[in-house]
C-alpha cells in the first residue's frame, strides 16, 4: 500500500488543504535541496577524447580535429565547429564526418590549410543516443598559445529558461503518466464503484490532460532545446520536421497517438462501464478494457523506453522490456495512492475490501519494482565506486532510502485497513437512516400541498435530502477513528511518494554511474602524465671517417606539454663530438601524430638543445636522429621512448 501520516488539522475541511500544502512544500524542498549546486544536468553521451587534446600545443596545424564519445551520438551540420584566434571558423563546414570503428564512435572536421599559429577553438554540440542534448568547448595551439577572442560556453545545451521549461514538463509528464495508468487500474482491478465517482474521474482526467499537455510542450521545444535555447524557435517548421525525424521526436508522436487511444478508453470507463448495471456486462466490459487498457498503458511507457536510458548501453534488448515493466509498476503503485488517497478524502463509499485489493496490488507492484530495480541498478552503476561516486549512484541511494521509507509507512496503513469496516456497516451499527427525520416530516407536507405547488417542492426536498445524507455520511466517516487513521497514513505514503517520483526523474537526466566512470577513465587516459625524464643512448655509424659514435638524449621533465631536449653527441674515443648536422623528430604511431620536427641549437663541442618542445600526448614515442659527419656520409637512428 501507501504512506504515512500527518498531524490532523483542526477541522476535516481544513485537514485536505493543509495535505495538498504538505506535498506541494515536501516536494519543492526536495526538489530544490536536490538541484542546489547541482548544475546542469549531465547527459549521457561524454566526450572521452579529442585530437588533438584539449591544452595540446602542436608544431604544424592537423589536417583535422578528431572527437571520440561514450556512446553514439546524432550530429548536424554544425556541431563541431573549430575557431581561429580572431573567432572566425578554421574547419572547412562541410560538416562532421563519422570515423566510428567498432565501438569507438568518433567524428571528425576538416580544417583550412596554411593555418597560422595561435590558439584555436573546438565547440560542440550534439544529441546524445537517449534523446539528452551534449555540449562542451576545448582549445588547441598551433606552434604556441596566444590571446583568443573566442569565449568559451558557460551553459552546456538543454540550459536557460527553455531548459527549465522542458524539464518541469518532463515532470509533469510523469506525473500525468502514473494518475491516469495508476488510477485507471484502481478503478477497475480494485474498486469498480469509482468509475461513477466523481471525484475518481477527475483525477484520471487531469492525468491525462496532464501528460497530453507537457508531452505538446516537449515536443514544441524539442527544437530549441537542443539547438538555439530561444523560445521563438519552437514554432520554426523546418526545426518541428529536423525533430519528427529524431528517435525522440518519433517517439513524442506516438505518445500523443497512444494518448488519443487512452482518451477513448477513459471515456468508456467513466460512461459506459460506469452506467452498466447488469453484473455479467459489467464483467465483460470490464476484462475488454483491462486488455485494452494495458496494451495502451504499455505502449506510452514503451515511448520512454524508446528514446532514454534503456534505449542505450549494453543489453538493450532486455533494458527496453524491463524498463516498461518498472515504469507500469511505478505507476500501478504511486497512481494508485493518490487514487486510495482522493478516494479516502472525497468519497464516502470506498469499503475495506477495495483497500485490501490495492493493498495486494501495492505488494505485486513493489515485488516488480526490486526486480526490474536491481537490473537497472547494475547495468546503469557497474561498480560499488559508481554507486557511491557518482552523482546518478547518490540519487539511486537516495531512491532506495525513499522506497525502504514508503515501506515502512505502508505497513502501519495495512495495520489501519485491518480494521477498516464498510461505510454500510457503520452506518447501521449506528442506528442511522439514510435519510433523516426533518426531511421525511417535509415528504409528508410536500404529500398534502397544493398540486401546483406539490413538483417544485419535492424537488426541493429531494435536494435537501440528498445534502443531508452526503452530510450524515462524511460526520460519520470522519468520526470513525480506522478510517481517519487509514487517511492521515496514505496522506504521509503520499507525501513520500512525491518526492521519489521526483528523484526517479531526476535519475533519467543524470549520467549514469557506469558511463561516468568510463568517461572519467578514458579522460585521465589522455590527461597530461606525470612522467619524469627520459634518457637515451643510441650508437650510429655513418660508414665515412671518424663516422661512428654514440648519441645521448635527455628530455626533461618527460611529460605532455612543453620539454627541454638535450643532445650529446660522443665519439668512438668518448670525447665530444661535433657534426656539420643534426636533426630530430617525434612520431607516435598509435594515434598517428607525427613526425613533429625538431631542430636543436649548438651550445657548446657536442652539445645541442632545443627548449619549449611541444608534447601533446602521453604514449611511446619514436624519437629518430638524423646524424651527417660529411658532406655524403650520413644515418637516420631511432629509439622508442615511453613519454608521460
Amino acid at each position: 500500500m501507501s504512506a504515512a501520516a500527518p498531524c490532523a488539522g483542526p477541522s476535516p475541511i481544513r485537514r485536505p488543504l493543509a495535505a495538498a500544502a504538505l506535498l506541494a512544500t515536501l516536494a519543492c524542498l526536495v526538489f530544490g535541496l536536490l538541484l542546489a549546486g547541482a548544475g546542469p544536468a549531465s547527459a549521457h553521451a561524454a566526450l572521452t577524447g579529442s585530437d588533438p587534446a584539449d591544452g595540446a600545443v602542436v608544431d604544424t596545424a592537423p589536417q583535422q580535429v578528431t572527437l571520440s564519445f561514450s556512446e553514439a551520438i546524432a550530429v548536424g551540420d554544425d556541431s563541431i565547429r573549430v575557431l581561429d584566434p580572431s573567432g572566425k571558423r578554421a574547419d572547412t563546414e562541410a560538416g562532421p564526418e563519422e570515423l566510428s570503428e567498432g565501438s569507438t564512435v568518433r567524428y571528425g572536421v576538416s580544417l583550412h590549410s596554411g593555418l597560422p599559429d595561435g590558439t584555436y577553438t573546438v565547440a560542440w554540440q550534439a544529441i546524445s543516443a537517449d534523446s539528452h542534448p551534449i555540449s562542451g568547448a576545448f582549445t588547441f595551439s598551433i606552434g604556441a598559445p596566444s590571446e583568443t577572442t573566442v569565449a568559451l560556453p558557460s551553459e552546456g545545451a538543454g540550459g536557460g529558461p527553455v531548459g527549465f521549461l522542458y524539464d518541469i514538463a518532463r515532470y509533469t509528464a510523469y506525473g500525468g503518466f502514473a494518475v491516469l495508468v495508476g488510477g485507471s487500474a484502481f478503478v477497475l482491478v480494485c474498486w469498480r464503484g469509482g468509475a461513477a465517482s466523481l471525484p475518481m474521474q477527475r483525477l484520471v482526467v487531469r492525468g491525462w490532460l496532464a501528460l497530453t499537455g507537457a508531452t505538446l510542450v516537449m515536443l514544441l521545444l524539442r527544437y530549441p532545446y537542443t539547438g538555439s535555447g530561444k523560445f521563438a524557435d519552437a514554432f520554426d517548421l523546418a526545426g518541428l520536421q529536423s525533430v519528427l525525424d529524431t528517435k525522440p521526436g518519433a517517439a513524442l508522436v506516438s505518445r500523443l497517438l497512444l494518448l488519443g487511444a487512452a482518451a477513448l478508453f477513459t471515456a468508456v470507463l467513466f460512461g459506459t462501464y460506469a452506467r452498466r448495471e447488469d453484473e455479467r456486462e459489467r464483467k465483460d466490459l470490464a476484462f475488454g478494457l483491462a486488455v485494452g487498457g494495458g496494451v495502451v498503458a504499455t505502449g506510452i511507457a514503451a515511448t520512454w523506453s524508446m528514446s532514454e536510458h534503456a534505449s542505450t548501453g549494453i543489453q538493450t534488448n532486455i533494458a527496453m522490456p524491463v524498463d516498461i515493466l518498472h515504469l507500469l509498476a511505478v505507476a500501478a503503485w504511486l497512481g494508485g495512492l493518490a487514487s486510495l488517497l482522493v478516494a479516502l478524502y472525497r468519497t464516502p463509499d470506498i469499503g475495506s475490501a477495495a483497500v485490501r485489493r490495492f493493498s495486494a496490488v501495492a505488494f505485486g507492484s513493489v515485488a516488480v519494482l526490486a526486480a526490474t530495480g536491481v537490473y537497472q541498478s547494475w547495468r546503469q552503476v557497474g561498480s560499488w565506486t559508481a554507486l557511491t561516486g557518482t552523482r546518478y549512484g547518490q540519487l539511486l541511494i537516495l531512491k532506495v532510502a525513499l522506497i525502504a521509507l514508503l515501506l515502512g509507512v505502508a505497513w502501519f496503513s495495512r495495520r489501519w485497513t485491518g480494521r477498516l469496516t464498510d461505510p454500510a456497516a457503520a452506518e447501521e451499527a449506528r442506528g442511522d437512516a439514510p435519510g433523516s427525520d426533518a426531511a421525511g416530516e417535509e415528504a409528508e407536507e410536500a404529500d398534502d400541498a397544493p398540486d401546483d405547488v406539490a413538483p417544485e417542492r419535492a424537488a426541493q426536498l429531494a435536494r435537501q435530502r440528498a445534502a443531508l445524507t452526503a452530510t450524515k455520511k462524511k460526520r460519520i466517516r470522519d468520526a470513525d477513528p480506522e478510517r481517519s487513521g487509514l487517511r492521515r497514513s496514505v496522506l504521509a505514503e503520499a507525501a513520500v511518494a512525491v518526492v521519489l517520483l521526483v528523484v526517479t526523474t531526476m535519475l533519467t537526466s543524470t549520467e549514469p554511474g557506469r558511463t561516468q566512470e568510463e568517461a572519467a577513465g578514458s579522460s585521465a587516459a589522455s590527461a597530461p602524465a606525470a612522467g619524469g625524464p627520459v634518457n637515451l643512448s643510441m650508437p650510429f655509424d655513418t660508414g665515412g671517417r671518424n663516422g661512428k659514435g654514440t648519441v645521448r638524449i635527455g628530455i626533461e621533465p618527460g611529460r605532455t606539454g612543453s620539454n627541454d631536449l638535450h643532445v650529446w653527441i660522443d665519439g668512438s674515443d668518448g670525447e665530444p663530438m661535433d657534426v656539420p648536422e643534426l636533426k630530430l623528430a617525434l612520431t607516435l604511431e598509435s594515434k598517428d601524430i607525427g613526425p613533429l620536427p625538431v631542430v636543436p641549437d649548438r651550445l657548446a663541442e657536442g652539445h645541442w638543445s632545443a627548449s619549449g618542445v611541444q608534447i601533446p600526448m602521453a604514449g611511446d614515442w619514436t624519437i629518430d636522429v638524423t646524424v651527417r659527419t660529411s658532406d655524403i656520409d650520413q644515418v637516420t637512428i631511432d629509439k622508442n621512448a615511453k613519454i608521460g
